[in-house]
């Protein structure tokens, strides 16, 4: 091996300087580890997490002291939980709908052509025993023709039964008894046949018109008796437990100036709509003046049963996202947070389930501050336990590593 003058000069140099440079590092790492700063001990570590614990979790809070200057300046006011009397309440959106047992279908009995109509505007009113429209039918105005011949043959003795059969198809066939008794009186068939209304109601719906064609399968109009209304409320799934038959209800319809009128459930649909993911339920209202009107929308509120519970402030609750919790006063200038569990919601006041009993000290006004403070004294509270219990150790001098490597 050939060593020249060059690597015998600079490699006795560089191992000086790398032995030079680790002494320098292991006296800056033991001066740091003097000072309580020693970035990789488990203290440190231990002290990040908690603090990081601190921060994620929202309900982590201490109670707090404060005198009475800085609860003036917090602006703190103190109301005691109380008992009273709680009516659950829930209120959906209803619309008005035509009492399906009121509607009723106009048809015709035997096939033929309309010839007349004489009510022709969908929304119009009809009065029982108004006649509709004239229909003529070959097969009717036949079996007429019949009746007539067999009452003229009875009187050459033709059985009785024989006419009473025919003047009986000409009734199945929707002839009644006063045109009946008029093509008696005049001894002549009638061409058309007017067909009359069974019940009053408006036409919610015309399918026919002059000229055309029907047979007894034909819809010829629809109409609905509005005299009596349903009101269809749309209740979430969740407020389903809520609801029963005979439940109160105040219904609301601005449109038709009715303002919580007192009403009973009438009826809970079994199946749920699946777009809205809420269930029917049907109301039975009165119209006699026909101030409601189908198609109308309102509000639907269901009263529950009362019962007591114990209720503070809304505004005394502090809602963290996942759990709500209050500050309650143990003692004077001391505020300790309580987790609890809200219910129902009323007029700026809500229900307590669980977590106060009645008659405690909550804090109504000024609550966020306190949460803030409560806070920050939680989480500043594990780093300075820790920092005291350091500097209760005596402190060694530190080596000087450096004149040694010198």
């Amino acid at each position: 091996m050939k060593l020249t003058f060059r690597t015998l000069f600079v490699q006795p140099a560089t191992l000086a300087g790398a032995l030079l440079m680790a002494i320098l590092l292991a006296g800056a790492l033991w001066l740091q580890y003097q000072q309580h700063s020693w970035p990789f001990t488990t203290t440190t570590l231990h002290n990040q997490t908690t603090s990081a614990n601190h921060s994620s979790d929202a309900t982590d809070r201490v109670a707090v002291s404060l005198n009475e200057q800085q609860q003036q300046l917090a602006g703190l006011q103190i109301e005691e939980a109380r008992t009273e009397p709680i009516i659950s309440s829930v209120r959906v959106v209803a619309t008005v709908v035509p009492d399906e047992r009121r509607i009723f279908h106009i048809h015709t009995r035997v096939a033929g052509w309309i010839e007349q109509q004489f009510v022709a505007t969908t929304g119009e009113s009809v009065q029982a025993g108004q006649p509709l429209l004239t229909i003529y039918s070959q097969d009717l105005y036949a079996s007429q023709l019949e009746y007539l011949a067999v009452r003229r043959q009875a009187k050459t003795g033709l059985p009785s039964a024989v006419v009473a059969a025919a003047r009986a198809r000409l009734l199945q066939a929707g002839m009644t008894e006063a045109e009946i008794r008029a093509i008696e009186h005049s001894g002549q068939a009638r061409r058309q046949v007017t067909v009359t209304a069974a019940k009053s109601g408006v036409v919610l719906r015309r399918a026919v018109s002059a000229g055309t064609a029907v047979d007894p399968s034909t819809e010829l109009l629809t109409l609905a008796d509005l005299s009596g209304l349903w009101i269809i409320a749309e209740v979430p799934q969740l407020n389903l437990p809520q609801i029963a038959m005979d439940l109160p209800v105040l219904l609301d319809v601005p449109a038709a100036q009715l303002v919580q009128t007192p009403a009973k459930v009438d009826f809970v649909y079994p199946t749920l709509t699946e777009r809205s993911r809420s269930i029917r339920v049907r109301f039975e209202l009165a119209n006699p003046q026909g101030n409601l009107k189908p198609g109308m929308y309102g509000t639907a509120e269901f009263q529950g049963p009362a019962r007591q519970g114990i209720t503070v402030p809304r505004d005394a609750i502090v809602d963290t996202g996942l759990t709500q919790h209050v500050f309650v006063a143990t003692a004077q200038g001391q505020y300790e947070p309580r987790v609890v569990t809200p219910g129902v919601q009323m007029a700026g006041r809500t229900e307590i389930l669980h977590g106060l009993t009645a008659g405690e000290l909550v804090v109504t006004s000024g609550v966020f501050l306190l949460d803030s403070e409560s806070r920050l004294r939680s989480g500043a509270g594990p780093t300075h336990a820790g920092h005291d219990q350091k500097a209760k150790t005596p402190e060694p001098k530190p080596a000087e590593p450096s004149h040694q490597g010198h």
